[in-house]
């Protein structure tokens, strides 16, 4: 379960392209959970618990801008839950956050050309959805994008293992495939939406055929690492998630991606990190993979 590069494309980028991380509503999820076999002694050191043992988590989107189109890569959890599951999974804001962050940049769901989904869980999809309203029917956002995703993570999603059957929203895989605009991308294909020079990592370890899509910048590459790293503390090797599937084999996932960025001085943005969106790769003196030149949001990067 190597992470595996797909779909090769120019270290230069196209010119014009620009990078903006947009928070989206944010979650508390319990610490233990979000941090696998790690002790609370060492994960409280990153991430402060509440006193219900739960951390914060931001669910950060992309905003490729190139060529004069709008690309999302992901949408985070939104505000589609009802008042009892909002309160369930510590969901904070009442409001749709990223349709605000959108707003604020002059932009709005009908401006976005492409949706790229890492996977589908909830707090990665749900974003699709509008904001929920008693006694209304789901309701798919987003009217002339393209619904990017993989093929095996759909397929997982339309029949899911009874370990994460809670984490899809089935009325949601409805909506997408009704709206015959959903392209699912098999292992190793380039998508005919995004082009030849949109490259996809492959990652099994959280969940069956997720895609990291990475994106060509004049200084490195600039990888979504989804749930495969979802925020910096998970740089370290061994830190993985109670929600990882298989963790040795996301490790090895890791490991080989981290090792590539290292290699070709490469970038991460953090999905759930609170606090920190972009770091690029590196090693410390001890040689374990750390993070310089973070940051802690983006707009119109161009380099």
């Amino acid at each position: 379960m190597t992470s595996a590069a797909i779909s090769p494309q120019p270290e230069a980028g196209r010119p014009g392209r620009t990078l903006t991380t947009l928070p989206g509503n944010r979650q508390r999820l319990d610490g233990g959970a979000m941090f696998g076999n790690a002790p609370k002694a060492l994960w409280q050191r990153w991430m402060a618990p509440d006193e219900q043992n739960r951390i914060v988590l931001g669910c950060r989107a992309l905003l490729v801008r190139e060529a004069g189109r709008n690309i999302l890569v992901e949408t985070g959890i939104g505000a589609f839950f009802d008042p009892a599951m909002k309160e369930r999974f510590g969901v904070e804001e009442s409001g749709h956050v990223l349709l605000d962050r959108l707003a604020a940049l002059g932009l709005s769901d009908a401006d976005i050309d492409v949706v790229v989904l890492t996977h589908l869980h909830f707090d990665h999809a749900g974003g699709l959805l509008a904001p929920w309203s008693e006694g209304q029917p789901m309701r798919l956002l987003f009217p002339k994008a393209r619904f990017i995703t993989g093929q095996r993570q759909w397929q997982r999603a339309r029949s899911p293992h009874v370990r994460d059957r809670a984490s899809y929203i089935p009325e949601l895989l409805d909506l997408l495939e009704a709206s015959g605009r959903l392209e699912l991308l098999a292992d190793g294909a380039t998508s005919a939406t995004l082009g030849p020079d949109w490259r996809f990592h492959v990652s099994d370890g959280h969940t069956p055929g997720q895609l990291l899509p990475e994106v060509a910048m004049p200084s490195g590459p600039v990888v979504f690492a989804g749930d495969l790293i979802p925020g910096a503390p998970w740089v370290h090797l061994p830190i993985t998630m109670g929600y990882d599937r298989f963790p040795e084999g996301l490790i090895e996932e890791k490991t080989a991606l981290l090792e590539d960025l290292l290699a070709r001085n490469g970038r991460i943005v953090f999905t759930h990190d609170p606090e920190v969106a972009l770091g690029r790769v590196s090693r410390d003196a001890k040689g374990r993979f750390i993070l310089t030149e973070s940051d802690s949001e983006i707009l119109n990067l161009d380099r």
